[in-house]
C-alpha cells in the first residue's frame, strides 16, 4: 500500500486530502473521504461558528476517522471559527486565502495540526517557522483562489525550502498525477475537482454536469486586477466578470459582482449567475464515483505508475 510519513503524522491510511472547497466541502463529502482512508476536510468558508459546529458534529456522527477544517482567512467570521476548531478539538486545520500566523500559536497549543495552503516559497518558509505541521503547495492549475506558479514548478521549490511534509495540489486527478507529485518530493496530494462529482458531494446537478462535460480549455482565471485571482469554468458569469474587469471595473465593483456567485452555482445550479470553481484538470474528470472509489483509484493508480517507472531504471 502507498503510505508516506504524512499518514502516520495525521493518523490517516492514504496520503490523499480532499480540498476544502467553499459551499462544497461539507460533512457529507468530508466524512466519506475520511471513511475511505484519506483526510476529509470541511470548508468553513464565510460561515459563522454555529454552522461550522453543526457540520463538525454531523461529520463525527458519520465517522470516527481523522478529519480537517479549512479556515478561510478572509472570512468575516474567521476569529470565531478559529476558536471553534479549538473548542471542538478538530485534529487538523488547513488554512487558505491568507497568512494564518495570527492563529497558529493558539492552534498549536491546543494540539491541532496546522497545514496552511501556500502559493509561494516565502509563505511556506514563514508558516514552517511558526510551527506548521505540513504545507499544501497549490499550483495555479487549481480551482478557486489561485497563485501564479504552476504545480510542477512550485512543489519541488517548496520541498527544498522547508523541513516539513509538503502536500501537492493543483492539476491532480488520477494516479499519474499522484505519482508525479511524489516524484517532485511531495508526501501527499490534495484533490478538489475530481471530488466535485463524488456521489457524496452535495453540489447542484448542474455543477456536476458541467464538470463532467469540461475539456482541457474549459476554465479561465479572473480577478487578477483585484489581487485575488480565481479559476472557474467558463460560463456567462465568468465571461461577464472578465469583460467588466478588462473594462477597468474597480475591485469593489468586481467584488460586488462576485458576491454569492459560488453559492448560486453550488446550491442553486444557476448557470447564468453562478461561478463554477474548477481546476484545469476537469477534462480528465468524466465519471461519477463514490468518494471511496476515487481515493482508491488515486492510490492504486499511483502504485501502478510508480512500479512501472522503476522498470525504466537500470
Amino acid at each position: 500500500m502507498l503510505k508516506t510519513p504524512l499518514c502516520d503524522l495525521l493518523g490517516i491510511e492514504k496520503p490523499v486530502f480532499q480540498g476544502g472547497m467553499a459551499w462544497i466541502a461539507d460533512a457529507s463529502l468530508a466524512s466519506a473521504v475520511s471513511e475511505a482512508g484519506g483526510l476529509g476536510i470541511i470548508a468553513a468558508m464565510n460561515a459563522d461558528a454555529n454552522w461550522l459546529r453543526d457540520q463538525i458534529h454531523e461529520l463525527r456522527a458519520k465517522t470516527d476517522k481523522p478529519f480537517g477544517v479549512n479556515v478561510m482567512l478572509m472570512s468575516p467570521f474567521v476569529d470565531e471559527v478559529a476558536q471553534v476548531v479549538i473548542d471542538e478539538q478538530v485534529p487538523v486545520v488547513v488554512t487558505g486565502a491568507g497568512n494564518p500566523t495570527k492563529y497558529m500559536k493558539a492552534w498549536n497549543d491546543a494540539g491541532i495540526k496546522v497545514i496552511p495552503v501556500v502559493a509561494s516559497v516565502t509563505l511556506a518558509r514563514l508558516v514552517a517557522r511558526r510551527g506548521a505541521t505540513a504545507v499544501v503547495a497549490e499550483g495555479t492549475e487549481s480551482g478557486g483562489h489561485i497563485g501564479e506558479t504552476s504545480t510542477m514548478a512550485l512543489v519541488p521549490q517548496v520541498v527544498d525550502a522547508v523541513d516539513i511534509p509538503v502536500v501537492a495540489a493543483g492539476g491532480i486527478a488520477d494516479g499519474r498525477g499522484v505519482a508525479a507529485a511524489f516524484m517532485l518530493g511531495a508526501a501527499g496530494v490534495q484533490v478538489g475537482t475530481r471530488f466535485l462529482v463524488a456521489n457524496e458531494c452535495t453540489v447542484s446537478e448542474q455543477y456536476k454536469e458541467l464538470v463532467l462535460k469540461a475539456g482541457d480549455t474549459s476554465t479561465r482565471a479572473t480577478g487578477r486586477s483585484t489581487g485575488h485571482p480565481v479559476r472557474a469554468l467558463k460560463s456567462p458569469f465568468t465571461n461577464a466578470y472578465a469583460k467588466n474587469e478588462a473594462a477597468g471595473a474597480s475591485p469593489e465593483e468586481l467584488g460586488a459582482m462576485g458576491t454569492g456567485a459560488l453559492r448560486k452555482a453550488a446550491k442553486d445550479g444557476n448557470y447564468e449567475e453562478g461561478s463554477y470553481l474548477c481546476g484545469q484538470i476537469a477534462g480528465m474528470v468524466n465519471e461519477r464515483q463514490s468518494a471511496r472509489e476515487i481515493v482508491d483509484d488515486l492510490v492504486d493508480g499511483a502504485e501502478h505508475v510508480l512500479k512501472g517507472a522503476s522498470a525504466w531504471v537500470a
